[in-house]
């Protein structure tokens, strides 16, 4: 926007001496709206009429359209004000983002203590892809992919004193979607703290950084410095997060869709992620939710909540999917929700109540009774907020259909409530900028920390606009000293480095403080500011022998990751003494992300640390990684192999052995190394024979000829357990020895290695595997005939012997997938390409015959035709085309994402899914084909890589495939799910799928005939 813009803006500001209210103006400063989504929501009054609330407890309509419009974030200032971000561009798929509209900012105030604004202004209107909004430093921070912006208002007229300014730029903006950049908020310490998906990668940075200088990002909570014009990211993993708070010790937990709700953020943490790999390969494990339950029934699928939500996921909560966090802090509501996370459930249409508790080494969620019940299937809350009577703002985005709202956007609908308990306290002239300093102070023991929170901000504002503040310090640390409220202390320290008033000497002096929270903020804030002077480890290493903290122990684990490296070691030792901490959710894994850097740069330190360590999952992941560098540091590894005979127990040996096999899964061959022989004679002369297999599986890989001997005799001896004599043959065919495949042949016949044989025939180019295999189909079970049809369709040979048999009779063209099918196309050979299209029919359709199909099929499945589907005989169909990759109530695999907890009232977006599932897949989730040397072909996601292997996710299970053995990878920018599911169904197959589909709990298997 031009900068003459702003001026006549300021003009139009100074001229104006009234301020208009109410919805005379609003539809004059609206934005040129188009609506795509149908129909039209209940009114705004009668929505709050239908929100079922406890006692006491009364909602008001604070602000609805056309006063407000498609509100995605939301803030307050100083004054109590709402400052909303109304975002308009976002767009149906696959449009993404409507560039024809434009964004804003509104501020709405109530001046009478009746609910209900009745001033509005709007700040900025021409804003794209805005997401967040948050007030602070002279001006208004917002988030607009692909930039973080700075629009400065430091006269504080509501009116902007010029462009916004460009603080940070590379998020985002495309095939990201509704993972978008989100979510500003000021934290305790100072920083702005922000939110991005799992649908794209990030490189952020400065203006003009180059590609070095950005840092690479997708699913993370980020942060940064106003003052110091620091960027980094605080922790990786989850989903799409799209709220967050800080509870009254600082603790941030942060909320999720699909793989759990519920995160208590520790820096330098990794995160389950709800698909792909981490960006550090090294990390190995993640970190579980904190939460110990979940707000769906986890025995369904996730996606289906999108045809209606069951019985028992709203009993759980509601569903997956999770908007807005909020801690209640306030001072209106009952005591009982204090400190309790507030989550808006976008199926459930509810408020979500979990109780944090203190946990071992961190804190669990555990579920509260659900509040703020909206009977309106247009609610669709996204943020919540507490204002400084301590009632609680809701934004409603207000539409319908599809949960991504992919099937179109009503933007002309949008309201926002109010949540107050009894008589909320008159806000009539607050305005906190006008209180001096030392009565900003005061605020800090506020009760509501609403007060605590704006006046800190204040405070921080003016020492960074170069305010001399020794009064400010002085009465602070008097509040520290002689306050006994943990909270107020914590307040005190905050707002002391806030405004630049510690130092390392007086935060080391904090960590001998009775307090564990006083304790953790010292450690964080002295790591923020890299304050690491000798005495300061020498504590630290105190702290970690002697603490009796786990929480006080997590944080130390949390800072190894800022030590230089020399510094970590004894401080991870020390942390790896506490045997209490082994089964934390979370403190292992810390220890093992601080340490992990160092561990290649001391081999020797390394095996001492996982000697002495009494958490066997640190000692694993030492030798996991030091395997890892077999080539290039083998004497490494000659010294790991010498802890199996010094003395230690299986359990330690276990450990030893299953590490290094994580290293090596995968490695066709790995030189051995020299004390193998004699750890290998150990474990077998006394060692169980869980630590025996698990050294097996190491000599096969080491080319240890006795290993592979005893593996051949397991495999061929009928009395020993099943599910060791699989193992021991899938080890030998992981090898791909000569002698693997005359075994393989020689146990054909067996039925308790049946699938297993059949498996390991796709290893071999063989050209008898064919026949050998088509003989016997006609008496496979089920299980082994799928087993057999992805073996045959792995290589063009087979292939065809394969589309042979169809044309033959000998097999149905159904029991070729559309997986197969289009594994079958990857060899690229026209003659294969014709003949399956004769005996299966053409893979993809074009884009206007699946839309055709759409409509087809959502006139086939109309509820009334539906009612007649047979719900049992749709679930052996789940289990034969979808249990694969899916889970629903319980059972399937979990190639895919689990499909439980979503909305499960649009068809229309499930048949688009099903129909065409490529048509938006994120980057990290399509499929690759990837050509082996010898011919074969495999079909699946790549999840993680290393410079030796390859982890693919295919349909059905997840292999490691060295490089070595790796001709071409080829992106084939697809789903995994493959096009034409339902292509091989017939029309009451497809009814009875759906039936299953959208039935609201586990139906029976039809019964045998």
């Amino acid at each position: 926007m031009p900068f003459w813009k702003y001026q006549s803006r300021a003009i139009l500001a100074a001229l104006v001496a009234t301020v208009f209210s109410g919805t005379l103006f609003a539809a004059e400063e609206a934005p040129l709206l188009r609506n795509t989504e149908a129909g039209s929501p209940p009114s705004a009054e009668e929505t709050v009429e239908r929100i079922q609330v406890p006692d006491g407890f009364q909602v008001t309509l604070f602000a609805s359209e056309p006063d407000v419009q498609q509100p995605i974030g939301m803030t307050t200032d100083e004054r109590g004000r709402l400052w909303v971000a109304e975002n308009y561009t976002y767009a149906e798929h696959p449009l993404g983002f409507d560039k024809t509209q434009h964004d804003r900012i509104v501020i709405l105030e109530d001046t009478n203590d009746d609910g209900q604004f009745d001033v509005r202004k709007v700040f900025i209107d021409d804003l794209q892809k805005l997401t967040s909004v948050e007030v602070g430093m002279g001006g208004v921070w917002v988030l607009c992919a692909p930039q973080l912006l700075f629009i400065p208002d430091r006269n504080h007229d509501d009116v902007p004193d010029g462009p916004p300014e460009v603080v940070l730029d590379g998020w985002d903006e495309g095939s990201v979607r509704h993972n978008i950049v989100n979510g500003l908020r000021w934290g305790p310490d100072g920083w702005l703290y922000g939110r991005h998906g799992i649908l794209a990668t990030s490189f952020v940075g400065p203006p003009g950084a180059s590609a070095s200088q950005r840092r690479k990002l997708n699913c993370c909570i980020w942060r940064y410095h106003p003052t110091r014009k620091v960027f980094e990211v605080v922790a990786d993993g989850t989903t799409n997060s799209w709220g967050f708070d800080f509870d009254e010790h600082g603790e941030m937990f942060f909320i999720n869709t699909v793989i759990g709700h519920l995160w208590h953020l520790v820096p330098g943490a990794h995160y389950r992620r709800m698909y792909g790999a981490d960006f550090n390969p090294y990390v190995y494990e993640l970190i579980e939710q904190c939460a110990d339950h979940f707000h769906w029934d986890t025995g369904e699928v996730w996606h289906q909540i999108r045809k209606g939500v069951s019985d028992t996921t709203l009993a759980a909560g509601g569903g997956h999917a999770h908007s807005g966090l909020m801690i209640y802090q306030g001072d209106n509501w009952p005591e009982r929700y204090r400190g309790t996370m507030l989550t808006l459930n976008f199926h459930g249409r509810r408020m979500n109540n979990d109780r944090l508790e203190r946990d071992q080494a961190g804190y669990v969620g555990k579920h509260a009774e659900d509040l703020f019940i909206v009977d309106n299937p247009w609610f669709r809350g996204l943020d919540l907020i507490t204002g400084p009577d301590g009632g609680v703002f809701i934004a409603d985005w207000s539409d319908s259909g599809e949960c991504h709202d992919n099937d179109g956007i009503h933007r002309t609908s949008g309201r926002i409530y109010k949540m107050t308990y009894g008589q909320p306290r008159s806000l009539v002239g607050l305005d906190l900028a006008k209180l001096s300093d030392l009565e900003l102070v005061a605020l800090q023991s506020h009760e509501n920390a609403w007060y605590a929170r704006q006046s800190r901000r204040l405070l921080q504002e003016r020492a960074a606009l170069g305010q001399e503040m020794p009064q400010v310090r002085k009465a602070l640390l008097k509040m520290f000293a002689d306050d006994t409220d943990v909270t107020h202390q914590l307040r005190a320290m905050w707002c002391l480095y806030a405004v630049g008033a510690t130092n390392e000497e007086w935060l080391r002096s904090q960590l001998d403080d009775d307090n564990e929270h006083v304790r953790v903020w010292a450690l964080r804030l002295l790591a923020d500011e890299g304050m690491f002077s000798a005495p300061t480890i020498v504590k630290m290493r105190e702290l970690a022998q002697a603490d009796p903290s786990g929480l006080v122990r997590l944080y130390l684990a949390s800072t190894l990751q800022r030590l230089p490296l020399e510094s970590r070691w004894d401080i991870a030792d020390a942390l790896a003494q506490h045997a209490a901490d082994a089964q934390d959710r979370a403190l292992p894994l810390m220890i093992w992300y601080g340490i992990e850097p160092a561990i290649p740069t001391d081999p020797g330190r390394s095996i001492a640390l996982a000697e002495r360590s009494k958490i066997g999952l640190l000692r694993r992941l030492i030798a996991r990684r030091l395997t890892s560098d077999l080539e290039s540091q083998p004497v490494a590894v000659d010294q790991l192999l010498q802890l199996i005979g010094a003395g230690n127990d299986a359990e330690f040996q276990l450990d030893i052995l299953q590490g290094m096999n994580g290293a090596l899964r995968g490695w066709r061959k790995a030189p051995q190394p020299k004390t193998w022989p004699r750890a290998a004679e150990i474990v077998f002369s006394s060692a169980p024979e869980k630590v025996q297999e698990q050294a097996r599986q190491l000599g096969v890989v080491f080319g240890d000829g006795q290993a592979i001997s005893e593996l051949r005799d397991i495999v061929t001896d009928t009395d020993a357990d099943a599910e060791t004599r699989r193992n021991a043959l899938r080890f030998l065919v992981d090898d791909r020895s000569p002698e693997a495949l005359a075994l393989l042949k020689h146990v054909l016949g067996d039925l308790v290695l049946m699938n297993e044989v059949l498996r390991g025939f796709a290893a071999f180019d063989d050209p008898q595997i064919p026949q050998l295999i088509l003989q016997r189909y006609a008496r496979l079970e089920p299980s082994a005939r799928e087993v057999a049809i992805a073996t045959l369709a792995s290589r063009p040979a087979s292939a065809s012997a394969l589309l042979k048999a169809i044309a033959d009779g000998k097999i149905e063209a159904s029991a070729i997938s559309a997986f197969h099918a289009r594994q079958i196309r990857s060899f690229k050979d026209p003659a294969l390409n014709e003949e399956l299209t004769k005996q299966w029919g053409a893979l993809r359709d074009t884009s206007e015959e699946k839309v055709k199909r759409i409509a087809e099929l959502n006139a086939a499945l109309a509820p009334e035709k539906l009612q007649a589907g047979h719900a049992g005989k749709g679930r052996v169909l789940f289990e034969k085309t979808c249990s694969n990759c899916h889970v629903l109530y319980g059972a399937g695999g979990r190639v895919g994402p689990d499909l439980t907890g979503s909305n499960r009232q649009n068809l229309n977006y499930l048949l688009e899914n099903i129909v065409d599932p490529s048509a938006s897949v994120g980057q990290e989730f399509q499929a690759s084909a990837i050509v082996l040397n010898d011919g074969r072909v495999v079909t699946g996601v790549v999840m993680a890589q290393s410079d030796r292997t390859l982890e693919v996710q295919t349909e059905k299970e997840r292999l490691v495939i060295d490089r070595s053995d790796v001709e071409e990878v080829v992106n084939q920018k697809m789903s995994l799910m493959p096009d034409g599911l339902l292509k091989q169904l017939k029309a009451e197959e497809i009814r009875d799928l759906f039936a299953y589909l959208t039935s609201r709990s586990q139906v029976p298997l039809p019964s045998k005939p």
